[in-house]
């Protein structure tokens, strides 16, 4: 099955990102694609300046007219959509980063809230977001059982590995990496070794522009880089083989030979 995969520069302006989420949309769903996967941060981009409290009310909930929009754009064009947006919370001045998948009838069929906060390297998401409080459950999708994370998720091994054993084939990974010292490096090589340690394809659709490096990745489950969107602005396409997901997990049984009766052994 042949996914869609959205790299651009997210501006300041929801509206105006808006029109050109739904242009990707439909582009995708003419090229064939059965999903479309967004980076994180579609809806706009947060500069230092924007306060806590000006986020805040700028966000939505899921039933809010940005996915709404975006779910409608979803049905009438037949094709899943993968995305995140700023979801209201009950913490004052406080919001989720939350992604989304949409299916074809413009359903949302699964929400995820970013767990891991990006409070490192001179960044603390802490100060405008608040953490979600649990891994989502994988959900049948055209391309397998897809699992969702977000961007410095990927950081943390236990994450993926949890959705990988709970039937996971396909890791979406909405990310605004942050350019800066040996990043891209961290970036290309955490997606890698997500991918090859589960046995499963790593979808990593990134911004580009503003404070991002760029870079979106497709990566098979044997660790090949499938695609790389380099700098550019646009649409990627990748064909995504179940078959591969299993032949490697058969060759190469990282989840069945893992020793769970000895892990815990270890006392600290």
């Amino acid at each position: 099955m042949k996914s869609a995969v959205v790299q651009f520069k997210a501006s300041t302006n929801k509206n105006d990102n808006l029109k050109k989420i739904l242009s990707f949309i439909s582009k995708a769903a003419s090229k064939n694609a059965t999903l479309c996967a967004f980076p994180e941060f579609m809806m706009f981009y947060t500069n230092s300046s924007q306060t806590s409290k000006q986020l805040a009310g700028l966000a939505e909930t899921i039933n809010g007219n940005f996915v709404s929009t975006i779910a409608q754009t979803a049905k009438e064009n037949h094709i899943q959509v993968v995305g995140s947006f700023y979801e209201k919370s009950r913490k004052k001045d406080r919001v989720y980063d939350t992604s989304f998948m949409i299916d074809k009838s413009g359903k949302v069929i699964s929400t995820y809230r970013k767990i891991h906060l990006y409070d490192a390297l001179g960044f603390r998401e802490s100060d405008k977001m608040t953490s979600g409080s649990k891994i989502t459950k994988p959900v049948w999708t055209s391309i397998g059982k897809v699992g969702m994370m977000i961007c410095y998720d990927l950081r943390f091994p236990e994450m993926s590995r949890s959705l990988a054993v709970a039937g996971s084939e396909v890791l979406v990974v909405p990310s605004a990496w942050v350019k800066g010292n040996m990043k891209e490096e961290h970036w290309i090589t955490i997606n890698k070794a997500r991918a090859i340690e589960n046995g499963c394809y790593v979808i990593a659709p990134d911004q580009v522009g503003n404070i991002y490096c760029g870079r979106s990745l497709v990566v098979d489950p044997y660790g090949k880089i499938l695609l790389d969107m380099k700098k550019k602005q646009g649409i990627g396409f990748v064909d995504i083989d179940l078959k591969k997901v299993k032949n490697t997990r058969k060759v190469l049984p990282l989840l069945k030979n893992r020793r769970t009766d000895v892990y815990s052994t270890l006392k600290v």
